[in-house]
């Protein structure tokens, strides 16, 4: 019983996934068209990469870099900045949710090194956001920008100039709020070599190339899957272990959930409907309520707006705490580090959220209406 708990606990979004497709599947009982569900495209190209970057980062890779890049700042400001900013461009290259895995540590490292803790509540949180926020620029940099970039086969001129104006909002937002931290003396203490085997560093960044030009459609999805599955079959199996097999799981159950409530004749009407006057503000919303990888899914099965629907799950991850699978990680995380004071922490996280979330969706409004 403890197991199944602990489970629940850790994986509370795939268990939820998984009971609301089983729930839809009363409705639409299982039969040949489920088959059509599943974007194989998308689950191939999002378990290459986080394959690889699971082998990166049992070589050290990312935290042999990002110590090095922070050892060479001297003020708390300057820490901060340089962690959150690794978040936000590690969000645009290895996904949202690998980026806070492997970059919230090392900032719990640094303030706790530093006797700089009462901050971990804020750099939490604007790594959080600097993580949902940032991946918006990049097909790969959130999974629901992944599922929507393959699904409707979104031009890369087209993504990027419709991601383009948020992104920029939210990059004037982040360096805002960080600007008003304290410029205190730091001294960190960082190790400086972790020993990284440059073969295998330039192996796995050579595999995370063929998963960029996966992603892009440059060569067919099933060659990177057979490449990657191949070279780390032989140089690190542990590494296909590791892969964040909840998210892919996370996304099955949704393409089952999606899928059948679309055939469901009641909620397609209410969906279009609804959706249809205003995908952005319903898209957001409903980001909100079920989470944004969730929602991208279920809307593209109707009639909507591909560009304000793109917007709306991408601002729609900041506000809630399950807005987006991101958050959840950081909340578990802070909760390992900083259990007695996860209120404030909760309490700041949507203060800061939901203003930033205000601010992105007046000005996104203004941009599809202008």
């Amino acid at each position: 019983m403890n197991k199944l708990i602990n489970l629940i606990k850790s994986n509370p979004v795939v268990i939820i996934a998984f009971i609301a497709a089983t729930v839809t599947c009363f409705f639409i009982p299982p039969d040949a068209e489920y088959l059509a569900y599943f974007d194989l495209s998308t689950l191939s190209c999002l378990f290459c990469t986080l394959a690889v970057i699971s082998a990166l980062k049992n070589i050290a890779f990312f935290r042999t870099l990002a110590q090095k890049i922070i050892s060479i700042f001297h003020n708390l400001r300057s820490a901060i900045l340089a962690l959150v900013f690794i978040t936000y461009i590690g969000s645009m290259i290895i996904a949202n949710d690998m980026a806070l895995l492997t970059f919230l540590p090392l900032g719990f490292y640094t303030l706790d090194k530093t006797g700089n803790r009462r901050y971990m509540a804020f750099t939490f949180t604007m790594q959080t956001l600097a993580a949902n926020l940032g991946g918006m620029l990049t097909p790969f940099g959130n999974p629901q920008n992944l599922y929507l970039y393959s699904h409707f086969g979104i031009s890369d001129a087209d993504f990027f100039k419709t991601m383009s104006l948020p992104f920029g909002v939210s990059f004037v937002l982040i360096v805002t709020c960080c600007l008003f931290v304290k410029k205190l003396p730091l001294t960190l203490q960082c190790p400086q070599d972790y020993g990284t085997s440059k073969t295998k560093t330039a192996t796995y960044l050579a595999l995370f190339a063929i998963c960029i030009v996966a992603v892009f459609r440059i060569i067919p999805y099933w060659s990177a899957l057979i490449v990657v599955l191949a070279v780390l079959m032989l140089m690190d199996r542990k590494a296909l272990l590791e892969v964040d097999y909840p998210l892919l799981l996370t996304f099955c159950a949704f393409f089952v959930f999606s899928g059948n409530m679309s055939r469901i004749p009641t909620v397609r009407e209410l969906v279009e409907s609804l959706a249809g006057q205003n995908t952005l503000l319903f898209s957001t919303l409903s980001c909100q309520a079920i989470s944004n990888v969730p929602t991208a899914v279920l809307l593209s099965r109707f009639n909507v707006d591909v560009h304000q629907l793109l917007v709306g799950v991408n601002i729609g991850g900041v506000g809630t705490i399950i807005s987006s699978l991101a958050s959840l990680i950081t909340f578990r995380e802070y909760n390992k580090q900083d259990h007695k004071n996860i209120k404030k922490y909760i309490l700041l996280f949507s203060a800061f959220n939901f203003g930033f979330l205000l601010i992105l969706y007046i000005c996104s409004y203004f941009m599809f209406n202008a």
